[in-house]
């Protein structure tokens, strides 16, 4: 009865219709997503498989047990993979290669998974909005190209020489002016693979990767693909499971911790964006504070038994809903196949041939490499420098000084918006007690002798002295007031420079021989007043709930 109940807490089945066939399928569907790309990603990161088949087990586990989505599959993504291996290569001792590389990433993934269980005890859930949509849609579709670029010497057979570059653009240059030594049989390989994979998507609850990974390794095994000229994966030496910490000095500890930064901004935006889109298509409750707590989880104990990062990516995500999923049951049984095929079918998975891989990994970034989305937001003309920042950061400077980039031009244009406030004049609208801009409905008459003013953005140190050197310019356009009402519906509170400069203003104003008021006063704003300008700004008649109220209060003329 206890196993029961537990089984119940966990995978919530009483909520949705118990049909656990549905989760397995759904999950088998999951797990021939995840073992072609765990193998691709593993790639991309510059570390063995057996990491990201760890990071995989530890995130699918962890996350059926505690996570607050049905939909969510927590396990090494493309863009994590990316930018983790990016950033491990400036710490100095992973310029060795090896295992000093590898407990490079480690402390990485341990420093960003602690930093994601802080941030979830200070209850930042809306740590996400920090990176803006347009911003993250850009940097998807930049980072998916890069991707694909880099999987095309695997998917045209087409062997690098040692002083090539791995940067994105000096990489695709030298595909495209070696046609002459492609491998066509690899090639060939490559799109019957790509356009197999689309073909048996059309029935959503066929694990489509799986089965053409498992084809392209019987294929491999029949006919010999490698005396072809076709290159396999390869061994895949097996890994211990083991509990070990990395042995870093302080240094390379603190320079690990600065990379990681743009490291969890990746990964709770990816994640949250994936969580939040399937919640709102199935009409799910999910919380951004507890996914911070079981992000944190996942890649602390990834990172404790040597994985890789972990997030919810948007593919495996999508997919798992798409095939029919119920419950998180259907990660347990995506884990048991991962864990099957990492116990028995290593020797294998070696056979997988590398346009097949390759094939596999493009196809999984096939829902990032629309360009429709983005000429959505052009369209729609907003957000157009930070969109076109962020794609050209990821392709011109790198995965990680792109990711840096993005975050850095979310930051700014948030700052340039609160830091730049309009100040609008109003004025009441057929004496109905609502008072609207002046300037968008010339209709609304200003109340005589009073100048009604209303901040479009929060009072903070970066656009309170901006407000009060435009409400003072304003008042002075205006010689006949004698009362300025201040709206301040847009400010939940004050910090103690927004304090500062509406005691300024108020003092100003009051050595013109002009009153101030203030309007629309939340609670903590009035207790902050009361507390620091009681016989000023804060004692009765000078604050009050509504406009209309500030308004009736005073005379219209002196």
């Amino acid at each position: 009865m206890r196993m029961r109940k537990l089984f119940r807490k966990h995978f919530a089945m009483s909520r949705y219709s118990a049909k656990p066939w549905r989760d397995v399928g759904a999950g088998l569907c999951v797990a021939g997503l995840l073992l072609p790309e765990a193998v691709a990603y593993a790639g991309i990161a510059h570390l063995s498989v057996v990491h990201a088949f760890m990071a995989a087990a530890v995130g699918l586990l962890v996350y059926a047990l505690w996570g607050g989505s049905r939909f969510a599959v927590v396990a090494p993504t493309s863009s994590t993979a990316a930018l983790v291996a990016a950033a491990a290569g400036t710490v100095a001792s992973a310029s060795g290669g090896g295992a000093a590389y590898t407990q490079v990433v480690v402390a990485m993934v341990l420093v960003s998974g602690a930093m994601l269980l802080a941030l979830a005890w200070l209850k930042q859930g809306q740590l996400s909005s920090f990176i803006s949509r347009p911003v993250l849609k850009a940097f998807a579709f930049a980072l998916a190209i890069t991707i694909v670029i880099k999987q095309l010497p695997d998917a045209l057979g087409l062997a690098l020489p040692p002083g090539v570059s791995h940067d994105t653009l000096q990489l695709l240059y030298y595909v495209l002016t070696h046609v002459a030594e492609w491998h066509g049989l690899s090639l060939a390989i490559a799109v019957a693979s790509i356009a197999l994979v689309m073909a048996l998507r059309r029935v959503p609850r066929w694990p489509a990767s799986l089965l053409v990974v498992v084809g392209g390794v019987v294929l491999a095994y029949g006919a010999d693909l490698q005396s072809h000229g076709v290159q396999a994966v390869g061994h895949i030496a097996p890994m211990a499971l083991q509990l070990q910490l990395p042995m870093l000095n302080n240094a390379e500890w603190l320079r690990c911790a600065e990379l990681a930064f743009g490291l969890v901004m990746l990964i709770f935006a990816e994640s949250w964006g994936s969580v939040r889109s399937m919640a709102l298509a199935y009409g799910d409750p999910v919380d951004a504070n507890r996914e911070l707590w079981v992000l944190g989880a996942c890649n602390l104990g990834s990172a404790v038994l040597q994985g890789m990062p972990v997030g919810a990516g948007f593919s495996a995500t999508s997919a798992n809903a798409t095939a029919g999923a119920v419950s998180r049951l259907s990660g347990v049984v995506a884990l048991v196949a991962v864990l099957l095929v990492w116990g028995l079918g290593l020797d294998a998975l070696a056979l997988l041939p590398r346009p097949v891989l390759a094939a596999a990994v493009i196809s999984a970034l096939w829902h990032s490499l629309s360009w429709k989305p983005l000429v959505q937001l052009w369209k729609m003309d907003r957000d157009r420098i930070s969109l076109v920042a962020a794609g050209l950061g990821v392709l011109l400077l790198g995965v990680l000084d792109g990711m840096l980039a993005a975050v850095g031009v979310s930051l700014l244009m948030a700052l340039n918006r609160f830091s730049t406030p309009v100040v609008h004049a109003l004025g009441e609208l057929d004496h109905s007690r609502n008072f609207v801009d002046l300037q968008a409905h010339p209709e609304a008459a200003p109340a005589p002798g009073l100048l009604v003013l209303r901040p479009e953005e929060p009072l903070f140190f970066a656009s309170a002295e901006r407000v009060g050197t435009e409400v003072l310019k304003l008042v002075k356009q205006r010689p006949d007031v004698h009362t300025v009402i201040l709206s301040l519906e847009e400010s939940g509170d004050l910090d103690s420079t927004a304090l500062d400069c509406l005691l300024e203003l108020d003092r100003a104003l009051q050595s013109d021989g002009r009153d101030l008021r203030l309007a629309r006063v939340k609670t903590t704003v009035r207790h902050l007043l009361a507390a620091w300008d009681a016989d000023g700004l804060g004692r009765e008649g000078r604050i009050f709930w509504s406009v209309a109220d500030a308004v009736a209060a005073q005379p219209p003329e002196r």
